[in-house]
C-alpha cells in the first residue's frame, strides 16, 4: 500500500478511535511518525494487508510496527526541539501507627518513587522522593511532606495518573501528591488517601488518578486500561478462593456466617444469615477466615484483641484517632470479660437497683464496688477511657458516668405521659409512629397465628378525645399508633420461654391535641395464647391514670412499650437499616465504580469507617452471647428477628419523603415546604429532616447534572449499570427479585438513589445513634429488657407493687450489672471522635471541576442555614414537641458538632 494511503487510513482510524483533534500535539506527533514512511528505505519495513486490517490492524498495531523501526524513531526524536523543564511536586505521607514516632527512622524517601502517567502519552520516567520539607508545609500530626522533581516536556501532556512504588520494608499512608505549575495546565492534584505496602506484595504498582473526573467513555485512551485494571484488582480477580492478607485491596461479599461459635458448644450455634429464603440478609465484606472445626459452613472467629488482624480492606480501617478513641483498649476490655468480672464482683451482693436514687448514683456519686480480689483484674481490663474514674485513690472503688441529658434538668420528667409521647416524634427512634387509618388496628400476620387484631374498643377511647367520637377523630387525622405487635408476636413465645426476658407485643394509641402535642390513650399488651398460636393473642389494655397501684401499672405498661421500641431502635432502625444495609453499597462502589467516576466521587465520603465498624459489631454485638444478646430482649433470637424484618425492607422507602408518606405522617402538597404537608406540624424529626433531605437532593441533582446531560448517558454508562446490577443481585441478593428496585435508566432514578444512600449514611444514622446516651443513658427511660410480666391482681407481686412500686419497677427492668455494661457501650458510641467529618465537609480539592465545587459550597452554606433554623425552632415556645417536659431540645439533625457526647452532629457516614 502506498504511504499516502496508509497515512490516510491512519488519520481515519485514529480519529474514530480516539476522537482526537487533528491539530492536537499528540496527533501531530503520530502524523510525523507516519510521514517518515515516505522514505523508500522504510517502505519495505511496513506493509498493510487490507484483508486483515478489519480484524487486526488498529491504531496501536500501526504504532507498534513503527516502534520496531529504530531508525525512524531516532529520526523522529531528533526532529523534535522540545524544551524540557523541571516540575516540582509535594508528597505527603503518614507513618504506620504501629511504628516508632520518628517517621524517617523507618521510611527512606529515596526508596519511594513516583512515575507520571500522561492522559495522552505512555508512562514517563520515575522520580524518587527527596528531602523532608515538613517544616515549611503545614501537615497533620504523624505526617511528613517530601519534595519530588520530574523532567517534563510538552510531549508528556497533563498527567492523568501516577504509579507509586514503595521499595521500603514498611507500609505508609499516602495522603496526596501535588504538582506545581505545569505549563499550560497549572497545578495538578492527586488525592490518594490510601495505604501503600512494599512493592513486592503487589502484582502491579499502585496507581492513583488525578482529581479530574471522567465518565467511562470520556476517559483519555492511555488511562482506560489502567482504569479497568484498578477495578479488576479491587474486585479481587484471581483471588476469589485465597486467604486475603492485610495488604490486599479486595472488596468482595460474604454471608453473615461468622456470628456463631459451634466449636464452643451447641448453645453457641447460630444460623447463617443471607443466601436463603428462611434467613435473608444484606451481604457483608468477605474476610476469608478459616471455617470452624465443627461446621465447615461457619467462619471461625478471632478474639477482639486481635481485631487488627481481621481482613478489612486497609483503606476501610479506622484512622489513628478513631482507632484510639473507639477500638484501642475499649474493646479489648469487652473481650476480656468486663461483664463477667462485674458479675463475679457482685456475686455476693444484690445485682439490682433498689431505688431510683441508686440509679442516679451512677452519675452523681458513682456505684461503689464491693471489695474483692477481682478488683485488680477489673483495673487491668477496664481503662479510664472506657469507664470513667473506675478506681479512685481517696476512697472505695467506684463506677461513675456522665449525667444523661434526659435527667439533667428534671429528674422525673421521663415519667410523664407528655415526654413518653414526645419521644416518638423527637427522640432517638422517631421512625415508627404512624397515622391510624383503620379502627380497631388490624394485624397483617399470617392466619396461622389466629386472630391478632387489636382488642381496643371505641369505649376505651371515647371520653378522652376532647369531645370527639372515634370516627370524628380519625376523620380529622387525630389518631396515631406506635405499633410493635406484628413484628414481635411471631418470636414472643420462644423469647419468653427460652430466655430470661419477659416481654409483650405492644400497641399504643395516641391522640393529637390542639396544641400539637400527643397524649397516650391506651396501651395494649399482648401474649400468644397459652393453648397455641392458632388461637390468636391474649391482650390486656391499660389506660392513663395517676392514682394508686394502677398508676404504677400504667408506668410499667409504658415501660413494656419502651422496651419493645428500644429493641426495634437498636436492632432495626440502627443496626439493620443503616449499618447492615449500607455495606453492600460500599462494596459494590469500590468494585464497579472507578475513582475517576463522578458517582464514586459523590458517594465515597459517605462510606468512611462503615466496614470497620460493622466488623466490630459482628465481633462483639451481633455474635452469639454478644452485647445485643446480653442486653436486648430478643436475646439469642436477635439475628433471626432482624432477618425477619429484612424480608420487608424496601430501599426506596428509606428516602425520608417516602417513609413519611408510607406511615401516613405526610402527604404530597405543592403548597407546603419541600412539597409535603405533615399531619403533625410540630414533628421535629420530619420538619428538620425534610430540610436536610431537600438540601441533599438539591446538591445531588446539581452535581449529577454537570456530568449527565441526558437519560441516555445514564442508561449507557457501563460502570454505573454494573454497579447498580451488582447491588441488587449480589449485595442485596436475597432481594434481587423485588419489583420496587429503580431501573437506573433516568436522571431521576440516579439522583433519587444517590440521595437516599447519602440520607441513610448521614442524617438517618445520626438521628438513631448520637442520641443514645442523652436519652438512653438513664436506663429507666429506655430499658432494653424486662424480666417480669405485669403484676396481676391477687398475686404477691401486685401487693408488692402497692407498697414498693419503685422496687418492682427496678426488678422488672434490666439488672444492675447489665445496665453498667450497656451504658458503657452506648456512652462510647454516642460520642464524636476528633477526626469526624460532617455533612457539608470534604477535603479541599477533591475534584478539579469548578461547577461541582460551587454546588457543594452552596450545599454547605445551606446546611449552616438549616442549623440556624433548627435552633430557632427550638426556642419557639409554640412548638412544644421540640423541647418537652425534660427540657431536652431536639438537636439530633443539627449538622455540626464538637468532640464527645453532644446529642447533635451529622457525620458524612455510618462511622460509629
Amino acid at each position: 500500500m502506498a504511504n499516502s494511503k496508509l497515512i490516510s487510513s491512519f488519520y481515519s482510524l485514529y480519529n474514530s478511535q480516539n476522537n482526537t483533534n487533528p491539530s492536537s500535539s499528540i496527533f501531530l506527533l503520530h502524523k510525523k511518525k507516519l510521514k517518515l514512511l515516505h522514505n523508500p528505505t522504510h517502505q519495505s519495513n511496513f506493509t498493510l494487508n487490507t484483508t486483515t486490517q478489519k480484524s487486526r490492524n488498529s491504531f496501536s498495531s500501526i504504532l507498534n510496527t513503527l516502534g520496531r523501526n529504530k531508525t525512524s524513531v531516532k529520526k523522529m526524536e531528533e526532529s523534535r526541539n522540545t524544551t524540557k523543564i523541571s516540575v516540582e511536586g509535594t508528597v505527603i505521607l503518614k507513618k504506620q501507627h504501629r511504628l516508632s514516632h520518628h517517621f524517617l527512622s523507618f521510611i527512606h524517601p529515596s526508596k519511594i518513587s513516583i512515575q507520571l502517567i500522561s492522559s495522552v502519552h505512555p508512562e514517563g520516567k520515575a522520580a524518587y522522593l527527596e528531602e523532608d520539607i515538613s517544616e515549611s508545609i503545614s501537615v497533620a500530626d504523624g505526617e511528613s511532606a517530601f519534595r519530588v522533581k520530574f523532567v517534563w516536556n510538552e510531549e508528556i501532556g497533563v498527567p492523568g495518573a501516577i504509579f507509586v512504588k514503595n521499595e521500603t520494608d514498611h507500609e505508609f499512608y499516602l495522603r496526596n501528591v501535588s504538582l506545581k505549575n505545569i505549563p499550560g495546565h497549572g497545578n495538578v492534584h492527586f488525592h490518594c488517601n490510601s495505604w501503600v505496602y512494599p512493592s513486592h506484595l503487589y502484582h502491579k504498582d499502585r496507581i492513583f488518578f488525578t482529581n479530574k473526573t471522567y465518565l467511562p467513555h470520556q476517559t483519555p485512551a492511555p488511562l482506560r486500561k489502567y482504569r479497568e485494571q484498578e477495578l479488576q484488582i479491587l474486585r479481587g480477580e484471581g483471588k476469589e478462593n485465597v486467604m486475603l492478607m492485610e495488604w490486599d485491596r479486595v472488596y468482595d461479599y460474604a454471608f453473615y456466617n461468622d456470628l456463631g461459635e459451634p466449636d464452643k458448644g451447641p448453645e453457641y450455634v447460630r444460623p447463617i444469615y443471607g443466601g436463603s429464603a428462611e434467613y435473608p440478609y444484606p451481604r457483608r465484606g468477605r474476610t476469608s477466615r478459616q471455617p470452624t472445626k465443627t461446621d465447615p459452613h461457619t467462619e471461625s472467629r478471632l478474639p477482639i484483641v486481635k481485631a487488627k488482624e481481621f481482613y478489612v480492606p486497609r483503606d476501610e480501617k479506622f484512622g489513628d484517632i478513631k482507632l484510639s478513641d473507639f477500638l484501642g483498649d475499649t474493646f479489648k476490655s469487652l473481650s476480656q470479660g468486663v461483664v463477667g468480672v462485674l458479675d463475679a464482683l457482685f456475686d455476693k451482693t444484690p445485682k439490682e437497683f433498689d431505688t431510683f436514687q441508686d440509679v442516679l448514683e451512677m452519675f452523681e456519686g458513682g456505684i461503689k464496688l464491693p471489695n474483692s480480689s477481682l478488683l485488680g483484674k477489673l483495673k487491668e481490663h477496664i481503662p479510664n477511657e472506657f469507664l470513667k474514674a473506675v478506681i479512685r485513690t481517696n476512697g472505695a472503688p467506684i463506677l461513675k458516668y456522665p449525667m444523661p441529658d434526659i435527667i439533667k434538668e428534671d429528674k422525673s420528667a421521663w415519667r410523664t405521659d407528655e415526654e413518653f409521647a414526645r419521644e416518638m416524634l423527637a427522640g432517638i427512634n422517631p421512625l415508627v409512629i404512624r397515622h391510624l387509618k383503620e379502627f380497631p388496628p388490624v394485624s397483617k400476620l399470617d392466619s396461622k397465628y389466629g386472630n391478632q387484631n387489636s382488642s381496643i374498643t371505641k369505649e376505651c377511647l371515647e371520653g378522652n378525645l376532647d369531645g370527639l367520637t372515634v370516627e370524628e377523630a380519625m376523620k380529622r387525622d387525630k389518631l396515631f399508633i406506635l405499633d410493635h405487635h406484628d413484628l414481635v408476636m411471631p418470636f414472643l413465645r420462644q423469647i419468653n420461654k427460652d430466655t430470661s426476658s419477659k416481654v409483650y407485643a405492644t400497641r399504643t394509641l395516641l391522640f393529637l391535641k390542639d396544641d400539637g402535642t400527643l397524649k397516650p390513650l391506651v396501651i395494649e399488651l399482648s401474649l400468644p395464647h397459652p393453648e397455641g398460636d392458632q388461637y390468636g393473642a391474649v391482650s390486656e389494655l391499660y389506660k392513663p391514670t395517676s392514682d394508686g397501684v394502677e398508676a404504677s401499672r400504667w408506668l410499667l405498661a409504658k415501660t413494656y412499650v419502651a422496651v419493645t421500641d428500644a429493641a426495634y431502635h437498636q436492632l432495626i432502625s440502627h443496626w439493620l437499616h443503616t449499618h447492615a444495609v449500607m455495606e453492600p453499597f460500599i462494596i459494590a462502589s469500590n468494585r464497579q465504580l472507578s475513582q475517576l467516576h463522578p458517582i464514586h466521587k459523590l458517594l465515597h465520603p459517605h462510606f468512611r469507617d462503615t466496614m470497620a465498624v460493622n466488623t466490630i459489631a459482628r465481633q462483639i454485638a451481633m455474635n452469639a452471647d454478644g452485647l445485643f444478646e446480653a442486653a436486648v430482649y430478643p436475646r439469642k433470637y436477635v439475628g433471626q428477628w432482624t432477618s425477619a424484618v429484612y424480608k420487608n425492607w424496601v430501599f426506596t422507602e428509606q428516602a425520608l419523603p417516602q417513609d413519611l408518606i408510607k406511615r401516613g405522617m405526610a402527604v404530597k402538597d405543592v403548597n407546603s415546604p419541600h412539597g409535603y404537608k405533615l399531619l403533625i406540624e410540630d414533628y421535629p424529626y420530619a420538619v428538620d429532616g425534610l430540610e436536610i433531605w431537600s438540601a441533599i437532593e438539591t446538591w445531588v441533582k446539581e452535581y449529577c447534572l454537570f456530568y449527565y446531560k441526558s437519560d441516555d448517558m445514564i442508561a449507557t454508562d457501563p460502570e454505573l449499570q454494573f454497579w447498580w446490577k451488582e447491588i441488587r443481585e449480589k449485595g442485596h441478593g436475597d432481594k434481587k427479585d423485588e419489583k420496587w428496585w429503580p431501573e437506573m435508566k433516568t436522571f431521576n432514578d440516579l439522583t433519587e438513589i444517590c440521595s437516599t444512600i447519602i440520607w441513610i449514611a448521614s442524617a438517618l444514622h445520626a438521628v438513631v445513634n448520637f442520641g443514645q446516651y442523652p436519652y438512653g443513658g438513664y436506663m429507666p427511660n429506655r430499658p432494653t429488657i424486662t424480666r417480669r410480666f405485669m403484676p396481676k391482681k391477687g398475686t404477691p407481686e401486685y401487693e408488692e407493687l402497692k407498697t414498693n412500686p419503685d422496687g418492682v419497677f427496678l426488678k422488672t427492668v434490666i439488672s444492675q450489672v447489665r445496665t453498667l455494661a450497656a451504658i458503657s457501650v452506648i456512652e462510647l458510641i454516642s460520642g464524636h471522635s476528633a477526626d469526624e467529618v460532617y455533612l457539608g465537609q470534604r477535603e479541599p480539592g477533591w475534584t478539579s471541576d469548578m461547577p461541582p465545587l460551587q454546588a457543594f459550597d452552596r450545599f454547605s452554606k445551606k446546611l449552616e442555614e438549616i442549623e440556624k433554623n433548627i435552633l430557632a425552632r427550638n426556642n419557639d415556645p409554640k412548638l412544644k414537641n421540640r423541647v418537652g417536659p425534660a427540657k431536652l431540645p431536639f438537636t439530633l439533625l443539627c449538622p455540626s458538632s464538637g468532640v464527645g457526647i453532644t446529642g447533635r452532629g451529622i457525620p458524612n457516614s455510618v462511622s460509629l
